[in-house]
C-alpha cells in the first residue's frame, strides 16, 4: 500500500489558524469549556463585571509568559511602577491650569473650574486694592452715557423731517381722547369701560330706589298686612277662650287649687275684663281663704281702698302671713299707720325679723329704735342682724357688752367678732383689734366653721367697708388656716402669693397683708423682696412705706444686687434724694465689692447729675480693680465699664481719648462687638471713613454672629454711595447669621434705595426674606410700605394673619395706613394698641405722639380734648420708659442727647420719624 501524501503539507497556514485548537492543546477557553450563553436565575446580587474581569477570564493557569499575572512581583517592578505614577502625576498638573484656563474637562466645561484660578489669586488682593476697584454701577453709568453720546452725535448727524398729513394727527387725537397711560407700571386705563361700568351702576341703583319706593306705597300690601294683623289677632282670642275653658275645668274639678284661680283671673286681665277677673278672685278667696297668694292676687286686681279691706280680710283668716302684713303695710301713705299695722303683725308673729326690721327702719327716733331691738334679740336671739343693729346703736360699752352676750348666743358666727373688731378700730383700739382676730379665729377654728378663703372674703369686704385694720387683723390672723405641720414653708408662702394676686383687684390692704405674711415667714428669700417691691410700685401710692420696705429687703438680703439699685432709684427719682441714693450705692458696693450693676448705677447718677468728673473718676477707679468674667478670666475692668467710660469721653466731647481707650479694651475684650462699634462711630465722627472700614472688617474676623457690625459696615458703604459693597457685606452677613429678619430689612431697604424708580428688585428680595422668617413682622410691615395703594390692604391683612401675634411693627404699619387715608379715629386705636401690646417699643410712642401733633395742628381753635391726648401721650411714656425699636436707641443713645429726658428724646424721635419713608 502506497502511503497517503496530505495535499497541505509544505503549504502556507491559513489565516487565523492555531495549532492544537481542535483538541484542546492550548490555554483557550472555548464555549464548550464556560457553558451556556443564557445565563440561568440564581440567589447571587447582580455584580458588574469589569475589563479586568474579562481578562483573568481568558488567560491560562498556566501561562508563564512576560506579562503573566503569576510571576513574582520583585522591587524592580516596584520601582518601575513608581516612576511611571510621577510621570503621570507631572503631566496631569501640567494640563491642570490649561483646564482652569479653558473651563475644560473630560465631561465638558464647568463654571466653578474656570474661576477657580481667580478665586484663588484673590488671595493676593491687598485692603487698598480692594478698596480702588471702582462700583459696577458707576462703570456701566459710564458706558451707557457714552453710549447715549454717541447714539445722539449719529441722530444729530442723520436728522430727517418729514411733514404728516392732518388725518394722521386726528387719528392719534383720537387714540388719545380713547385711552391714556397713566400708570408708572404701563398698565392702561379704558375710560370707555370706567364710563360704562358707572352708569350700570347708576342704573342699577336707580331700580333698587324704585322698587323700594314701590314697596313703600303698595296698596296692596298694605291691606294685605292689615289682614294679616287681623289673622293673628282672632288666632289670639282664640287661644285665650281655650285657656279660659281649660282653666274653668281646673277651678270646677278642684275648687281648692289656688293657682288655677290666679291663672284664670290673669287670663280674663290679658282679656281687658277686669271685672270678671276680679269677681274670680274674688270667688276664690271665699273657695280657697287660707291661701296668701289668693289674697295677694285680689289685692292686686282691686283699687287702693279695696285692697285695703282685702288685705284686712286677710289678715283675719291668716294672721300668721308676713307678706301680707307687710303688703298692708305699703297701702299705708302715713308713717303712723304703718307702725301701727307692723306691731299689731309682730304681735301675731313675735319672732319675724323682717317684722322687727321694719318696725326699727320706721322708727325716727334712734332711743325708741334702741329699745325695739333690746326687746326683739329676746324674742328672735338667733338673729345675728338684729344683735349687730343694736350694738350700732349703743354706746361703746353697752356695745361690747351686746356684742360679747351675742358671742355666747351664736358662737359659730364671725360677723359678731369682726363687728367687735370694728368698733375697736373706730375708736382708735387698733391693738385690741388683733387679739380679737386672733382669739377669733381660733375659736372658730375649733368649731371648723370658716376656711382660709371666707376669712380672706370677709377681709377684702372690710377694706371695702372702710376698715382697714381689721382686714389686716383678719388676714395676719388666718394666714395658717387650711395648713398643717406636713406643709413646708415655701408651701405657705406659695399659697399667700397667689391669694395676693388673686384679690389685688379687690383689696390692696389684703394683699400687701399676705405678702407681709410671707416676708416675716421667709425673710431671706429676694423674690418674694422682689415680688412685694414691684406690687407697691405699681399699686402703692406711699414713697416713704416704699423706702422702709426697700431697707427692710437689702438689710435682709444684701447681696441682692437688684434689690440696692431699686432702693437707690427710688430714693433718686420718686423721693429726690440725690445723697441718700448715693449713700445706698456706697452701701451696696460695700456689700458686693466686684458688683458691676452697682458701679454702673453710680456712675450713671452722677453722669444725670452732671456730675462728669465723678463719674469719670468712678470709672478710672473700676478700670484698676480685677473683676471675674463670665467665662471665668480675671480682667482690670469689665467691658461695659470700659465702654461705658468711652460713651461718657464722647459726651464731653474728647474723641481721642474715647478712641484711646476703645484700643485699650478691644486688646482686653476683642469680642465684646459694642466697643467695635464705639470705634467705628468715633472714627466716622472724626471724618475717617477709610479707617472705620478697617475697624468694622477687622471687627467681622472677631465678631461674626454681630449683626450690628454687618448693619454698620453696610450702611457705612451705603452713605459712600456704594451700593455694590454694601450689597456683598449683607449677603455674607446673611450667610454667618442665618434667618435673622434684620439683615433681610437692610438688604430690602439697600434695593429700594439704590432703584428708587422701580421697586421690583426691593420686593422680590423681601419675597426671599419671607420664605426664610415667615413670623417677622418687620418684615411684614416693610411688605406693606412697598405695595401698591390698590395692594396695602389685602396686604395689612397677610400681615396680621401670618406674623406673631400683637406684633407691634405691623400694628403701628396699620395705623399708618388708617392715617394716610384720613380714618383718624381708626389710626389713634390702632396706635393705642401697639402702645399696649409692646410698651418698651419706643418707635410706637413715637408715631403716636407724631399723630396727635398732626391732629392737634390741624384744629382751628385751641381744642383741650387735643392738648389732652398729647400730655396722655407724653405722661404715659416716661412712665413705661422705652427702650427698644428702630430708631429709639439710635436718638436715646446719641451722646448729643445725653441728659435729656424721656419727654425730649420721644419729641426728637417724633420728628425723625415724620421725615421716613411715607405711604
Amino acid at each position: 500500500m502506497y502511503p497517503v501524501t496530505k495535499d497541505f503539507l509544505g503549504k502556507p497556514a491559513p489565516p487565523g489558524y492555531v495549532a492544537g485548537l481542535g483538541r484542546g492543546a492550548t490555554g483557550f477557553t472555548t464555549r464548550s469549556d464556560i457553558g451556556p450563553a443564557r445565563e440561568t436565575a440564581t440567589d447571587k446580587p447582580h455584580q458588574t463585571k469589569t475589563a479586568d474581569d474579562n481578562v483573568e477570564r481568558f488567560q491560562d493557569a498556566d501561562d508563564k509568559g512576560l506579562f503573566s499575572t503569576n510571576m513574582p512581583y520583585e522591587a524592580d517592578d516596584q520601582e518601575a511602577d513608581k516612576i511611571w505614577e510621577s510621570i503621570d502625576k507631572q503631566m496631569e498638573n501640567r494640563r491642570k491650569p490649561r483646564t482652569e484656563e479653558t473651563g475644560q474637562s473630560e465631561d465638558g466645561p464647568v463654571i466653578s473650574e474656570q474661576l477657580k484660578g481667580l478665586k484663588r489669586q484673590l488671595g493676593e488682593v491687598t485692603e487698598d486694592q480692594w478698596n480702588s476697584i471702582p462700583d459696577v454701577t458707576q462703570v456701566a453709568e459710564t458706558a451707557a452715557r457714552m453710549k447715549r453720546r454717541r447714539n445722539n452725535q449719529v441722530n444729530r448727524r442723520g436728522e430727517r423731517y418729514s411733514q404728516v398729513s392732518d388725518s394722521s394727527l386726528m387719528a392719534t387725537l383720537g387714540q388719545q381722547q380713547i385711552s391714556d397711560t397713566v400708570l408708572e407700571d404701563e398698565s392702561v386705563t379704558d375710560f370707555t369701560a370706567i364710563s360704562q361700568a358707572r352708569n350700570d351702576v347708576l342704573k342699577m341703583s336707580l331700580d333698587r330706589e324704585q322698587h323700594q319706593g314701590a314697596e313703600k306705597i303698595d296698596t296692596q300690601g298694605y291691606l294685605t298686612s292689615l289682614s294679616s294683623l287681623g289673622t293673628a289677632r282672632a288666632a289670639e282670642i282664640g287661644d285665650i277662650g281655650r285657656a279660659r275653658e281649660l282653666l274653668k275645668s281646673v277651678t270646677l274639678s278642684n275648687p281648692k287649687h289656688a293657682p288655677g284661680w290666679i291663672a284664670l283671673a290673669r287670663v280674663e286681665e290679658m282679656a281687658k275684663k277686669m271685672n270678671k277677673a276680679r269677681e274670680i278672685i274674688s270667688e276664690a278667696c271665699d273657695r280657697c281663704p287660707k291661701n296668701e297668694d289668693i289674697w295677694l292676687e285680689a289685692a292686686r286686681l282691686h283699687g287702693s281702698r279695696e285692697s285695703k279691706a282685702i288685705l284686712a280680710s286677710a289678715a283675719r283668716n291668716i294672721p300668721k302671713s308676713v307678706r301680707i302684713w307687710m303688703a298692708a303695710a305699703e297701702l299705708e301713705s302715713n308713717n303712723d299707720a304703718r307702725k301701727r299695722i307692723i306691731r299689731r303683725a309682730l304681735e301675731h308673729i313675735p319672732t319675724s325679723v323682717v317684722l322687727w326690721k321694719e318696725a326699727v327702719s320706721l322708727e325716727d327716733d334712734p332711743n325708741d329704735a334702741r329699745v325695739l331691738l333690746s326687746h326683739a334679740v329676746e324674742l328672735v336671739p338667733l338673729s345675728v342682724d338684729l344683735w349687730l343693729a343694736l350694738a350700732k346703736l349703743e354706746t361703746r360699752e353697752n356695745a361690747q357688752k351686746v356684742l360679747n352676750k351675742a358671742r355666747r348666743v351664736i358662737p359659730d358666727n364671725a360677723d359678731i367678732w369682726v363687728a367687735a373688731a370694728r368698733l375697736e378700730e373706730q375708736h382708735g383700739e387698733n391693738g385690741r383689734v388683733s387679739k380679737i382676730m386672733a382669739k377669733a379665729v381660733s375659736s372658730l377654728q375649733i368649731i371648723g366653721s370658716m376656711d382660709r378663703d371666707k376669712w380672706i372674703r370677709m377681709a377684702v369686704q372690710n377694706d371695702v367697708d372702710g376698715y382697714p385694720e381689721t382686714c389686716r387683723a383678719i388676714v395676719r390672723a388666718s394666714s395658717l388656716v387650711g395648713f398643717d405641720n406636713e406643709d413646708s414653708d415655701d408651701d405657705r408662702v406659695s399659697a399667700w402669693m397667689a391669694d395676693a394676686e388673686r384679690v389685688v383687684t379687690e383689696s390692696i390692704v389684703t394683699a400687701r397683708e399676705l405678702y407681709s405674711c410671707a416676708l416675716d415667714l421667709l425673710p431671706k428669700r429676694e423674690d418674694i423682696w422682689r415680688n412685694a417691691v414691684d406690687f407697691e410700685n405699681e399699686h402703692g401710692s406711699d414713697n416713704v412705706l416704699l423706702a422702709q420696705m426697700l431697707e427692710r429687703a437689702v438689710h435682709n438680703c444684701p447681696q441682692a444686687q437688684v434689690l440696692w439699685l431699686i432702693a437707690a432709684k427710688h430714693a433718686w427719682v420718686k423721693m429726690n434724694d440725690v445723697v441718700g441714693a448715693r449713700d445706698i450705692l456706697e452701701a451696696a458696693f460695700a456689700a458686693n465689692p466686684e458688683s458691676e450693676a452697682i458701679i454702673l448705677a453710680a456712675v450713671k447718677l452722677e453722669d444725670q447729675n452732671s456730675q462728669q468728673v465723678r463719674a469719670l473718676a468712678l470709672l478710672q477707679k473700676a478700670r484698676e480693680m480685677t473683676f471675674t468674667l463670665d467665662d471665668g478670666r480675671r480682667a482690670l475692668g469689665t467691658p461695659r465699664i470700659w465702654m461705658k467710660t468711652a460713651g461718657l469721653l464722647r459726651q464731653t466731647n474728647d474723641d481721642k481719648g474715647a478712641l484711646e481707650v476703645v484700643n485699650q479694651a478691644l486688646i482686653k475684650f476683642p469680642r465684646f462687638w459694642k466697643l467695635w462699634i464705639i470705634k467705628a462711630q468715633v472714627q466716622m465722627r472724626l471724618q475717617d471713613p477709610n479707617a472705620a472700614r478697617q475697624t468694622f472688617s477687622q471687627a467681622l474676623k472677631h465678631c461674626r454672629e454681630a449683626v450690628a457690625l454687618w448693619m454698620g459696615a453696610a450702611e457705612l458703604e451705603q452713605c459712600n454711595g456704594s451700593f455694590t459693597r454694601a450689597r456683598a457685606i449683607l449677603e455674607r452677613a446673611r450667610v454667618y447669621v442665618a434667618k435673622n429678619p434684620m439683615l433681610w430689612l437692610a438688604s430690602v431697604r439697600l434695593e429700594a434705595a439704590a432703584t428708587p424708580v422701580s421697586l421690583d428688585v426691593a420686593r422680590n428680595m423681601l419675597a426671599r426674606a419671607l420664605q426664610e422668617c415667615p413670623k417677622a413682622g418687620v418684615l411684614w410691615a416693610e411688605s406693606i410700605l412697598l405695595a401698591d395703594r390698590p395692594q396695602r390692604k389685602a396686604r395689612s391683612v397677610d400681615a396680621l394673619k401670618n406674623a406673631e401675634a400683637n406684633d407691634p411693627h405691623v400694628i403701628v404699619m396699620v395705623a399708618r395706613l388708617f392715617w394716610s387715608e384720613a380714618k383718624m379715629e381708626k389710626a389713634r386705636s390702632w396706635l393705642e394698641r401697639a402702645c399696649a401690646a409692646d410698651p418698651d417699643y419706643g418707635d410706637a410712642w413715637a408715631w403716636r405722639l407724631a399723630f396727635e401733633l398732626e391732629a392737634q395742628a390741624k384744629t382751628n381753635s385751641k381744642d383741650a380734648a387735643a392738648d389732652q391726648r398729647v400730655r396722655d401721650v407724653e405722661e404715659a411714656c416716661a412712665k413705661t420708659d422705652p427702650h427698644h425699636g428702630e430708631l429709639w436707641p439710635q436718638v436715646a443713645k446719641d451722646p448729643e442727647n445725653a441728659g435729656l429726658s424721656i419727654k425730649d428724646v420721644l419729641y426728637k424721635v417724633a420728628d425723625a420719624l415724620s421725615k421716613t419713608r411715607q405711604f
